[in-house]
């Protein structure tokens, strides 16, 4: 078994029945935004980036765990006599499956908790104090390909050999092995990784610095990430709050009337800005709409809001790593739309490659389960595997590129800080 996740997702659970003390805080919930802003104003954001590789956001469980803690009566007290658990669904899948023999993650879902330092690949007494975290809560920190237990399922003891956050796995499912290789994933999010290889790159501009994996005796391999809050759950959101199209599917078609978006941006910033903005306060917005604007128009705008959020987190992943991309390799299941992928070959004006197989994620699980136990015998039998199914080629001038971008770039700062 292979196991992937929602990285940031959090849960917090009693160790003698199992059962959570409270609802899992989904990663795209806000309501530790305050206490983040308080960290910042004590002048702590440098402290942690420099340990953990993140910026200081309500994104990341270290503050959603902090929360709980904090609210669930009698939490605190519990966590410190040792009867909680914490973890990402990685964590809690594992501790379930096994029968809560085994209570685990990986260093690609722990270097998303603000906890650890990923240069240690250790949790950090510091900031566990910072964030005022009993130790006691923490899984161990195995090797993301390796050994996890057993689950036991109608009688037969099954390895559960491979743990990775779902991007990470994203990046081992589609080859991008040696440093230098990307790969965007489009699924609720967009969330562009750069194997950096052993070395973790401290970003620059507003990416992240998080471990890609560890495999079994080895060290862990690093990656730049930038992560896009809303990518495809924007497409979600014309069919279930406008109403616009009966199945995500329709947006393309409907895009696809008009040839361009007639001067309308949407900025979909409805859980607040990921990288390179980080801006928790802004939100969705619709700019350059004239009596001549249509559906048609807004599904394009919608489409159009995924390839910028990606071409800017590209742009600022080059300047920190210092290299120029010559590819882009994609998956998730927005990549099926052409429209959006042409539309991405466009405005980076590299080639976008997609595979045969999108759902990349649950692939990188699998090889990382696979190497352990065996099946594969090194990432060139992976590399092996991976087959393209369409290549994209940009066809817009980088003039008209350019001008679009810089559209883009304009209604973005008008979408910052409404919040507040």
């Amino acid at each position: 078994i292979g196991i992937t996740n929602q990285r940031e997702t959090t849960v917090l659970w009693d160790r003698a029945t199992g059962r959570p003390v409270a609802n899992a805080i989904v990663w795209q919930d806000r309501r530790t935004a305050a206490l983040c802003d308080r960290l910042k104003a004590e002048g702590k954001a440098a402290l942690i980036q420099q340990k953990t590789g993140l910026v200081l956001d309500a994104y990341f469980s270290g503050t959603k765990l902090k929360w709980l803690l904090d609210n669930v009566p009698g939490a605190r007290g519990r966590a410190q006599k040792g009867e909680l658990a914490f973890g990402t669904i990685d964590a809690w899948l594992i501790w379930n499956l096994t029968g809560g023999k085994t209570h685990a993650t990986d260093p690609s879902n722990a270097s998303r908790t603000l906890l650890f330092n990923i240069h240690h690949n250790a949790w950090d007494d510091e900031l566990l104090q910072l964030l005022d975290i009993p130790r006691s809560v923490l899984p161990e920190v195995r090797p993301s390909s390796g050994a996890f237990g057993d689950a036991v399922l109608d009688g037969a003891a099954i390895p559960i050999a491979g743990n990775a956050g779902d991007q990470q796995a994203a990046l081992f499912g589609q080859a991008c092995h040696s440093p230098g290789m990307a790969k965007n994933t489009y699924g609720t999010g967009c969330f562009l990784l750069l194997n950096t290889g052993a070395e973790a790159v401290t970003s620059n501009n507003n990416l992240l610095t998080t471990t890609a994996w560890q495999l079994a005796g080895a060290k862990p391999q690093y990656a730049l990430e930038g992560s896009v809050f809303i990518g495809g759950a924007v497409v979600q959101w014309l069919r279930d709050g406008l109403r616009a199209i009966k199945t995500a599917a329709d947006v393309e078609a409907l895009a696809a009337e008009v040839p361009d978006s007639g001067g309308v941006y949407l900025v979909p910033a409805f859980a607040g800005l990921g990288a390179p903005h980080w801006d928790q306060y802004a939100r969705g917005a619709m700019f350059g709409l004239t009596r001549g604007s249509g559906i048609t128009h807004i599904a394009r705008a919608a489409l159009e809001s995924i390839a910028f959020q990606s071409a800017e987190v590209l742009a600022a992943m080059e300047k920190d790593a210092a290299i120029k991309l010559t590819e882009l390799r994609v998956d998730g299941g927005a990549t099926a739309n052409n429209l959006l992928m042409q539309i991405q070959a466009d405005l980076l004006g590299v080639p976008v490659v997609r595979p045969k197989v999108l759902e990349t994620t649950a692939l990188g699980a699998a090889y990382l389960a696979g190497l352990a136990v065996g099946f594969w015998h090194d990432a060139g039998d992976i590399k092996a595997n991976w087959q393209v199914d369409r290549v994209f080629e940009p066809t817009l001038s980088r003039d008209r590129a350019a001008e679009m971008m810089a559209g883009w770039a304009q209604a973005v700062e008008r979408s910052k800080g409404w919040a507040h």
